[in-house]
């Protein structure tokens, strides 16, 4: 994917091995200030999260864990994971701030500002399936400000915007 001008979309330059080192990093920190573990497994279902930036869904992570363990056990044969086991796992990251669920796709991403409290906006392309988080005071100022005056408090704030990346416009431009 080539970068737009604000650097939402990663390019074709992007050192994606980079990008997941420092999430699980800045996930280990967060979670050490914070008194909570960051098991092996927890850490190994955030690393599947940022894989890519894409959104994926919890039965690929129970997928690729289990291929990972596959690939790991020099007999082939391992003890399998079950569900319940990712889904917790998913619900300490989410709870944590360390992963967003993208209610529509019902999948989950890497959140690129761990531990914050922020409203998540995120654009998500129809065509290639890629997702970008924004970060937007300005947004979250209008939520709180709109809920504060329904009497309302606000527990999580996510905005979805479906629609076209760059590279995806310019696929149809050139069609």
């Amino acid at each position: 994917m080539s970068e737009t001008p604000d650097g939402v979309f990663v390019g074709s330059d992007h050192d994606h091995g980079n990008c997941v080192s420092t999430a699980l990093d800045s996930a280990a920190a967060v979670c050490q200030r914070r008194g909570v573990r960051l098991t092996p497994l927890r850490r190994q279902v955030l690393e599947l999260v940022w894989q890519s930036h894409q959104p994926i869904g919890a039965y690929a992570v129970l997928d690729a864990l289990q291929a990972n363990r596959r690939d790991d056990a020099p007999d082939g044969r391992t003890s399998a994971v079950a569900p319940p086991t990712v889904y917790r796992a998913l619900e300490f990251l989410l709870g944590q701030r360390l992963i967003h669920r993208i209610e529509s796709l019902n999948a989950y991403i890497g959140c690129v500002h761990p531990g914050a409290r922020h409203a998540a906006l995120f654009l998500i392309c129809n065509g290639c399936g890629s997702a970008a988080e924004l970060e937007s005071a300005t947004l979250l100022t209008a939520i709180d400000n709109a809920a504060a005056d329904a009497g309302f408090a606000i527990e999580r704030v996510a905005v979805e915007v479906a629609g076209q990346c760059p590279d995806c416009q310019g696929a149809v431009d050139v069609a």
